[in-house]
């Protein structure tokens, strides 16, 4: 029989790639969210819109007809890009600890054999650019560079912790920088690689591109298939403790750009301004996740390549969109103005 999965943040980016990754392998899913994905209809065989910060409706997401799910993958978050973060850190702190303590508490009461929580490399402390690469351990001492970082080292505990009590299997993915098709790239809560990539698209040739900072932070971005890919695999393993996920291709932001651009076919200046920048630099560890057999199979180049057109479509459909509501809206004032 088919394995079945509860997908939690189903409406989200990675959320909604791994409802599709699941349905390709033979799954029954299940696609929880307070919202359905905006770029593409939903592959769950069933999709609810529940607000996860309300413990009765995790008790709702966990109830499978007359059985239990195999497997659930949580996902669910406030969250988004450094500058999301950095302005939000109050509904972060107070939304994602809602829906990490009763969601995981939903799961363990219901007996759910295996739960996979969606961590970040935000639980890191900052670094240097020529530090050694990093391994899990090295979230202890605790000293995030935000809050969102904060709440997702608290969130840990409580999934280990209850493993622990209810001999849950819980698995831990510590993500980097997620990009791809079908992600957020406009609104304030998208991520790098989508924002430069709709401020290259908008840009004339030869234009300014403007770049929070200088440029110099140091980054790894993580293409979605290649993250859907290690989630999986962690899922399935018997890894106990957190497991970082990342692309081990480091540049600079600056970099990140130029590479926008190459794929473009643009030639933009980069405008540094003041905005949030988080954290000066990330190296961390790929080995136990390595230790699986997971490598990441997506350079930035080509990622990028995959991504950009997307966006670009996006950029464009936004501007017909625009251009049509102008239209309608400047004939119902000309239609207003021969009534009176």
């Amino acid at each position: 029989m088919s394995k079945i999965a509860l997908v939690c943040g189903a409406g989200g980016f990675i959320g909604s790639h791994i409802v599709k990754h699941l349905k390709r392998r033979g799954y029954r899913v299940r696609g929880v969210d307070i919202k359905y994905p905006e770029f593409a209809p939903s592959a769950a065989d069933d999709f609810l819109l529940l607000d996860l910060r309300e413990p009765e409706k995790c008790r709702e997401a966990v109830n499978w007809q007359n059985g239990r799910f195999d497997e659930i993958y949580q996902l669910a978050a406030n969250m988004g890009g450094m500058g999301f973060i950095h302005s939000a850190e109050c509904e972060i702190l107070h939304d994602s600890t809602l829906i990490n303590i009763h969601m995981t508490n939903a799961a363990a009461q219901a007996g759910v054999p295996r739960y996979l929580f969606s961590s970040s490399v935000c639980v890191y402390r900052d670094m240097k650019p020529d530090e050694p690469e990093m391994k899990e351990i090295g979230a202890y001492p605790a000293m995030p560079d935000n809050e969102y970082g904060w709440e997702k080292l608290y969130a840990e505990r409580v999934a280990m912790a209850y493993g622990k009590r209810y001999k849950m299997a819980v698995q831990i993915a510590r993500f980097q920088n997620c990009y791809g098709p079908e992600g957020t790239w406009d609104g304030g809560r998208e991520k790098a690689p989508a924002a430069i990539c709709r401020k290259v698209a908008r840009a004339p040739d030869g234009g300014e591109v403007e770049v929070w900072g200088d440029g110099t932070a140091v980054r790894s971005y993580t293409y979605v298939d290649d993250m859907v890919d290690g989630i999986y695999r962690l899922m399935q393993s018997g890894l106990e403790g957190p497991v970082n996920i990342g692309n081990p291709e480091y540049v600079t932001v600056d970099e990140l750009v130029r590479t926008v651009a190459d794929v473009a076919g643009k030639r933009v200046k980069i405008c540094h301004v003041d905005g949030p920048v988080g954290v000066h630099s990330r190296n961390f560890s790929n080995a136990r996740i390595e230790s699986l057999g997971w490598r990441a199979a997506w350079p930035l180049q080509r990622g990028i390549e995959a991504t950009y057109p997307w966006i670009v479509s996006q950029v464009r459909a936004r501007c017909l969109t625009l251009h049509g509501w102008r239209a309608r809206f400047g004939v119902f004032n000309q239609g207003a103005g021969a009534a009176k």
